[in-house]
């Protein structure tokens, strides 16, 4: 199945066309959604074509925050991007986060520059993903205390949240899935049914656990009340340490964090799928009937040319009558 890109293909596009003309120094400004409530707003002037400003809008957790922003939000920013990347003070009106680009600072070799590109264009994930990551990482290094088990909510869309319970061999995700269309909660059930099947498959034995459940699991029992409605039922991941090792970190961050868009998505998908094989069924009909229609009659016309009208016994009859 396809999983969500982590970089923004527009961001990419406008970053990349602006490297590549620099020297036009146009002024630029732009501004877009992406899902879950993510909102871009970019800004350069011709004044200074190496300068642009990045303001992003996104769910962030309700935690301890510094400048706007939740701890660790700042250090990952500044691990990723260096000098090249400066994250402005106050952030625009209506954002919550504003980062100046200095296109100057970009490696001169075209690959570097490429590479460091996508990772401004996936700037994103840097930001949404630090809370996760942070607590991933203490499974890592076994830094989780034994007597914890706390529920940790992270926001991934507005008014949406997925919980989080850090233990020192593992940590549990568990999303409530929630669907305003009944048709996309039926579809949503189904499609979640078999992706727990498609768990045990043999290929899929190192894969995260997995489970399902109508009802909210055992770890939610001191969640909120109104975490606990979810018309599609919860899904629960069970991570383990093997499973974030390395370069499996950023991945693993990823697709968890956007686990419930990469549901939705697919719904969305399928449902689309559906409507096109229905309309094609209807045309198909549509064309026999088209065919079985009974065309009109036609004069035949004998060798001489001359055209007769072949008469039925009834027809004779009535006009020998006529006679």
């Amino acid at each position: 199945m396809i999983l969500l890109q982590s970089h923004s293909r527009y961001l990419l596009q406008l970053l990349s066309t602006r490297v590549q003309n620099i020297e036009k120094g146009a002024e630029i400004e732009c501004r877009w959604f992406e899902f879950d409530d993510v909102e871009y707003h970019i800004k350069a002037e011709a004044k200074n074509a190496n300068i642009l400003r990045l303001s992003l809008s996104l769910p962030l957790p309700t935690q301890e925050t510094v400048i706007g922003l939740p701890q660790g939000i700042i250090e990952a920013i500044k691990a990723a991007y260096g000098s090249v990347l400066q994250i402005h003070d106050p952030a625009k009106d209506g954002f919550n986060l504003t980062v100046k680009l200095n296109l100057s600072k970009l490696p001169p070799e075209e690959g570097l520059k490429e590479e460091f590109l996508m990772k401004i264009a996936s700037i994103r994930e840097v930001v949404q993903g630090a809370p996760l990551r942070a607590i991933l990482r203490q499974l890592i290094l076994r830094t989780v205390r034994s007597d914890s088990g706390t529920l940790i909510p992270l926001v991934y869309r507005t008014n949406e949240t997925y919980f989080v319970i850090p233990q020192v061999e593992k940590v549990t995700f568990v999303f409530p899935m929630r669907f305003k269309d009944p048709v996309d909660t039926v579809l949503a059930t189904s499609f979640l049914q078999e992706f727990v099947e498609a768990k045990r498959a043999t290929g899929l034995s190192n894969a995260p656990l997995v489970s399902y459940s109508s009802s909210p699991p055992e770890e939610m029992k001191r969640a909120p009340d109104e975490a606990l409605s979810a018309n599609a039922g919860f899904v629960t991941f069970v991570i383990l340490p093997r499973h974030v090792e390395g370069r499996k970190l950023d991945r693993t961050a990823w697709a968890l964090s956007t686990f419930p868009s990469y549901v939705s998505y697919h719904v969305k998908c399928s449902v689309a799928f559906m409507h096109t094989l229905m309309r094609r069924r209807v045309e198909s009909l549509i064309e026999a009937l088209d065919r079985a229609k009974s065309e009109p009659d036609e004069a035949k016309k004998t060798a001489q040319a001359r055209s007769f009208k072949r008469l039925s016994i009834r027809d004779g009859h009535n006009s020998s009558n006529s006679r």
